[in-house]
Parts: structure tokens; C-alpha cells; sequence
């Protein structure tokens, strides 16, 4: 009953301040929805539901740190959220006067992209990820080599990959495939503890349908028509890193219908806890423009360390009819 009384009155007092539902979870209740595993950490002693200020929603486009190709004008851009500060410059010594970098990327399964970076003269190098909207940091290897896999959010997609001292590469290809499917993104930077939560038909915390970083499926389910997927994209042992989640659902070969229920979720942590974080969401639904929210969250102070943040209506749930 406690418990009720609880969500009940986050749910109450932050729908009247910006139309959202917002909900504490105790360690407790982490540990019924993700496990033992993920639930042993430290929790506020005495239970009690702390009052959150100071959240912000806004839907305006971003302006970008680099020249990007010209979008139509309800397209958000590839920024991270304008309050943040600037990422950190490449940390490399100087660039020789001859530096070949080049870029490809290829349509693969699921319309996702295989995204390849060849610059011997750039190893170990920060550098940025554009794509309509999505920003993330990738880290070259010893050798000036990346290789990551990307969802798509346009048919033509364009990728700009931006290193610190100004060079860099653009890359494109065509993604047919992607008119099957929807796409969520949140993107944030650094430790701020967000993550995307996605709950298939009806399933609850934990059940094979709840599709999260923790549980993130295969893309072979997409493919096969038997649920949507989860990928991360951004290199969390870079310096204040920005990151990107991806929930996928091929909506054109679903194999039931109903309602995919998507939330944000922020973990209250030594790292956030008594700061505001950041995070970006972009959904992509059918043939329709890129949407974009930023979210500024204050987070509880340091004594709610354990806790979960949940955001239930940030984000529109997808409806899925069967084909």
C-alpha cells in the first residue's frame, strides 16, 4: 500500500508541472523488475519519496557543432543538447600534412548500416558520429580503424564522422528496408545514467518481451517479424562520451498486434546524484520526420543513490496492427 501511495503521488505531482508521469523506484522494486544482479546497490535508508524539481521539456531543433547536409526544416539536426558543454578535443599529436581518411557505409539486415573508418594517420583518436539527428563518440583503433553497426533514420543515410582537429569524412548509402520500421533514440552524454526501456504486448519488468540494454535482443528477431531490439552506440571508455540507445521494430511484418510500451529510466548514482543530466529523444514513425524532445532532469541527492527514475510518458507508445 505504501508503495502505491508512493507512485501515485510522484505520478500526481509532476503531471501537473509538465504532463509527464514520473515515478521513484526503491531498490526493491529494481530488484523485482531486473533481477538480483542488477538491483544490489546502495538505497536511500529511509524509503521515503523525494521531491524532484526542475524538469524541462522542449521540441525545438538544435544547432550543430559542424556544417551538416541540408535537411527539411521540421528534421532535427545532428546535435547533442545545446546546454551541454563542448566534447573534449582530440587528445593527438599533430596531424601530418597528407592524412587520407575515408569513410563507407553499407546497408546490412535489418536496416542497420555497417559504418567503416580507415585513417592510419589518426590512431586512437576521439571522434564524433552524425546521422539525422543521432550523435555519437566512437574512439579509432591503434591501427586508425573503426567499425561500428548504426541504425538507420533516413533512406539516404548520410553519415559525418568528425574528429577533434576539424578533419574528417561524410559516408551515404540507401536503406529501403527502413520504411518497415520504427526507431526510438535516447542520447546523452557521460555518466548520466539514462536508459530506453521497451515492453512488448503486455510484458512486465523482466519477461522475455521487456527489451532493454540489459536483455537487448538479437536483430534476427526484427528480421523474422518477432519483436524489436536494442543497440548502444558511442564508446563509454572515451572522456565525457556521448551515447546513443536504439529501440527497433519492424512494424511492416510484426507478428501480432497491440502496444510496445516505451520509457526513459535514469538510475540515481554517485555520478548523477544532486545533478541536472541531459538526454535527447528522436522517434522516427513511418514516413514521418524525424521528432525530437530534450529532457533536463534534476536528480535526487546523493541519499536516493539506488534508485531508479522513470519517465512513463516522454515518449509515444507504438501501435502495432498485424500484417
Amino acid at each position: 500500500m505504501w508503495r502505491t501511495k508512493e507512485i501515485l503521488t510522484a505520478v500526481g505531482t509532476l503531471a501537473c508541472a509538465v504532463g509527464i508521469g514520473y515515478v521513484m523506484q526503491s531498490s526493491d522494486t529494481a530488484q523485482q523488475r531486473y533481477g538480483a544482479a542488477e538491483a544490489q546497490r546502495p538505497v536511500a535508508d529511509n524509503g521515503a519519496l523525494l521531491e524532484v524539481e526542475g524538469i524541462t521539456l522542449t521540441s525545438a531543433a538544435l544547432d550543430s557543432p559542424i556544417a551538416l547536409p541540408t535537411l527539411d526544416d521540421r528534421v532535427v539536426k545532428a546535435a547533442a543538447p545545446q546546454s551541454l558543454p563542448p566534447a573534449p578535443e582530440s587528445h593527438g599529436a599533430a596531424i601530418p600534412a597528407t592524412c587520407d581518411i575515408i569513410a563507407e557505409a553499407d546497408a546490412v539486415a535489418a536496416a542497420m548500416v555497417k559504418l567503416t573508418l580507415e585513417a592510419a594517420c589518426l590512431p586512437n583518436e576521439r571522434l564524433t558520429v552524425h546521422h539525422n539527428g543521432m550523435i555519437f563518440t566512437e574512439v579509432t583503433d591503434d591501427q586508425g580503424r573503426l567499425s561500428v553497426t548504426v541504425p538507420a533514420l533516413a533512406e539516404e543515410a548520410v553519415f559525418i564522422l568528425a574528429f577533434g582537429n576539424g578533419d574528417g569524412a561524410v559516408a551515404q548509402t540507401s536503406v529501403p528496408e527502413l520504411s518497415d520500421f520504427n526507431r526510438v533514440v535516447l542520447q546523452w552524454k557521460g555518466t548520466a545514467g539514462f536508459e530506453l526501456h521497451a515492453r512488448e504486448f503486455g510484458a512486465d519488468y523482466g519477461e522475455a518481451g521487456h527489451v532493454w540494454s540489459g536483455a537487448p535482443r538479437d536483430m534476427t528477431a526484427a528480421v523474422l517479424g518477432e519483436g524489436g531490439f536494442m543497440t548502444r552506440n558511442g564508446d563509454i571508455e572515451a572522456s565525457e562520451p556521448l551515447m546513443a540507445e536504439v529501440y527497433s521494430f519492424r512494424v511492416a511484418k510484426a507478428a501480432q498486434e497491440g502496444d510496445v510500451t516505451l520509457s526513459v529510466e535514469a538510475e540515481v548514482s554517485e555520478a548523477n546524484c544532486g545533478l541536472e543530466i541531459e538526454a535527447q529523444a528522436l522517434e522516427l514513425r513511418g514516413d514521418d520526420p524525424v521528432k525530437t524532445q530534450n529532457l533536463t532532469l534534476a536528480v535526487p541527492d546523493c541519499d536516493a543513490v539506488g534508485n531508479f527514475l522513470v519517465l512513463n510518458n516522454l515518449l509515444q507508445d507504438l501501435k502495432v496492427a498485424q500484417n
